[in-house]
């Protein structure tokens, strides 16, 4: 049975835009508090007024783990608990490559992707362990299980690196309740794309997974019961760019 997640409170970084932002309305229309985090004071009032419930802006630039550690007790000390955190900020870089990518550019996907959501894991797991119960969601990527040149990397890298991660939280979590869901979508039609190499023309990005499919997918996975865990989930779209070149490629020979 899915559970009832009204009243809970659901923290989520990156709320500003994309995955984020879908997975923040999923959450308020199910009758979450939500507390949106971002780096982008207008985007997040956009966003809170597209939630049409509960919710309350805590800016934060995540790779900042002071600050993600004084808004996570900001939340608690006003709401009392987190039920749900979606780690979803994350960015990439145009020159993402070996023969392009620079070391600032690789640090700060590395801070951001990575050491942010850890940050924000961190400043939530005695909380969750002392309330009996919680959920983290690390939004990853195809590029945290399947290495390609597209993503660069940085961000494969990153992403990889948050899987493991993830996982480590249900090694040790676990017992006390919190569970932990690296979700590794496909191409999403999120503007990420715009910092692609090459760009994305708008025939393909409607075929992606639509942001609006990962908030559908972040709910659901925000009212399965306590007792069940799910460690990761891959999202696709059915049309993968990836696996149609290769199936051109194989109707050549």
């Amino acid at each position: 049975m899915l559970r009832n997640l009204e009243k809970k409170v659901a923290w989520i970084t990156g709320a500003g835009t994309g995955i984020g932002e879908a997975g923040a309305i999923a959450l308020a229309q199910a009758g979450m508090h939500v507390v949106l985090s971002g780096r982008r004071l207008q985007k997040l009032e956009e966003v809170a007024a597209l939630c049409g419930g509960s919710t309350s802006i805590e800016m934060l630039d995540v790779s900042d783990q002071d600050a993600v550690a004084e808004v996570a007790q900001r939340i608690i000390q006003t709401h009392g608990r987190i039920d749900v955190l979606v780690a979803s900020a994350g960015i990439n870089v145009k020159q993402r490559n070996w023969h392009n990518v620079s070391i600032e550019d690789w640090d700060s996907v590395i801070r951001i992707d990575l050491d942010g959501a850890f940050y924000c894991c961190k400043a939530v797991l005695p909380t969750m362990k002392q309330q009996g119960e919680g959920l983290i969601i690390n939004i990853s990527s195809w590029a945290g299980k399947h290495v390609s040149v597209v993503t660069g990397p940085a961000y494969t890298a990153a992403k990889h690196a948050m899987n493991a991660m993830n996982e480590s939280i249900n090694m040790e979590a676990g017992l006390y309740g919190v569970r932990a869901c690296a979700v590794c979508p496909g191409e999403v039609a999120t503007p990420i794309l715009d910092n692609r190499p090459v760009p994305v023309s708008a025939q393909d990005r409607a075929q992606m997974v639509q942001p609006e499919d990962c908030g559908e997918l972040i709910k659901f996975l925000a009212q399965m019961p306590n007792h069940v865990c799910i460690n990761d989930l891959t999202i696709s779209p059915t049309y993968n760019r990836g696996y149609v070149a290769q199936a051109k490629g194989l109707e050549a020979l």
